[in-house]
């Protein structure tokens, strides 16, 4: 039987969050010999048959270093400039980097909206599942030069937590210049002993968490609301320290290190209460029965030729409900398609929608992956 570390090592689908203090070495610029290993580690695990997701912070480390700040900016429009400018180093430095393995990258800049507006967040979720389909490498920052909230979501690890609900990763990894979370601060207490594996959920993790350093927005304390997040869809998160040598390599191998917060939830069953209790129903498909048995008995998507009949208004992204024609509700789901869309098309095969809407957004009418059985 599997340890849980072993469990985690053999999960496919990781987001790998690397903090300020790490990619710009404490400040003083990027730190491109550990950008080459972290590359090197993700390009060996992605030729595994691992699908990499990264979480770059740096950009206003960088941005700061190139204009020879040696403070965090407090105004919201230097922060924003600050990040403008060092994006466009650390993008170069990803890439080149990639690029000695044969590996192209993605840039992908998010924003709260992106992730809180039904329609862009489809739209994110589809775009990411792509990139990661054409064996590209998504690197993922938040769009601080537009952000209009104190920059932003708030920090990387959320985004990162947040991306991982976006394409119901399996393993979250908190890359950090700490070994992971001790059930005290170390600084203060030499006796603190390293958490090694607790449930994402234990309210005794706020009080080992503590602040965030001089670079970048988060401490410990965001680490733990970030397993959290990520628990939402069934997701574990591993806090390491970036700097240990192979970190990936030997995470990957089910070594023991950092701290593994795990969901106390299984995945389909975090992912159904996620999905299904989080958003307002904005309408209902009728499925005749040969739709309804396809999605109980194997778990695939709804296409437009299973329905029978289409109600509400809804927009594309948003929730409705599946029933069968007795009115009994079967499954629930985010919609390809608005609700004028999906009345076009009920009851056409796939190959039909681009004749009748003149384009297609997707084949299905709700994907498997947006998809939870009742």
């Amino acid at each position: 039987m599997k340890t849980i570390r072993e469990s985690v090592a053999a999960s496919r689908r990781w987001v790998i969050k690397i903090g300020s203090a790490l990619i710009t070495a404490d400040g003083t610029g990027l730190d491109r010999d550990r950008l080459r290993d972290w590359v090197d580690q993700i390009a060996d695990l992605i030729a595994a048959g691992n699908e990499m997701v990264i979480v770059s912070s740096g950009a206003v480390a960088e941005g700061m270093k190139r204009m020879g700040w040696t403070r965090r900016p407090g105004s919201l429009h230097e922060l924003q400039a600050a990040a403008a400018i060092g994006q466009m180093g650390l993008v170069q430095a990803w890439e080149s980097c990639f690029q000695r393995r044969g590996l192209h990258t993605a840039q992908v800049l998010l924003t709260h909206d992106d992730l809180a507006d039904r329609k862009r967040y489809l739209n994110a979720r589809s775009t990411l599942r792509a990139l990661v389909g054409f064996g590209v490498v998504p690197v993922i920052n938040e769009n601080d030069a537009v952000a209009n909230d104190e920059l932003r979501l708030g920090d990387n690890d959320t985004l990162a937590a947040l991306v991982a609900n976006l394409i119901e990763a399996d393993l979250l990894v908190l890359l950090t210049d700490q070994q992971g979370l001790f059930d005290a601060d170390p600084r203060f207490h030499p006796g603190a002993s390293l958490v090694s594996h607790a449930q994402a959920g234990d309210n005794a993790l706020d009080d080992m968490a503590g602040g965030g350093g001089l670079l970048g927005q988060g401490g410990m304390q965001t680490k733990v609301r970030a397993a959290r997040l990520a628990a939402r869809s069934g997701a574990a998160t591993l806090i390491a320290n970036g700097r240990k040598d192979g970190v990936l390599r030997r995470l990957k191998l089910g070594e023991e290190i950092g701290s593994l917060l795990t969901p106390s939830q299984a995945p389909d069953v975090a992912r159904k209460r996620w999905l299904a209790g989080q958003l307002q129903i904005k309408g209902r498909l009728v499925l005749d029965a040969g739709a309804v048995r396809v999605l109980r008995e194997s778990g695939r998507s709804l296409l437009a030729v299973g329905v029978k009949g289409v109600y509400g208004d809804f927009r594309r992204g948003e929730m409705v409900v599946c029933t069968d024609e007795d009115g009994r509700e079967c499954a629930r789901g985010l919609v390809n398609y608005s609700a004028v869309e999906a009345r076009q098309i009920q009851g056409r095969p796939s190959s039909e929608i681009e004749q009748i809407l003149g384009y297609v957004d997707e084949d299905e009418l709700i994907h498997r992956d947006n998809l939870v059985i009742i």
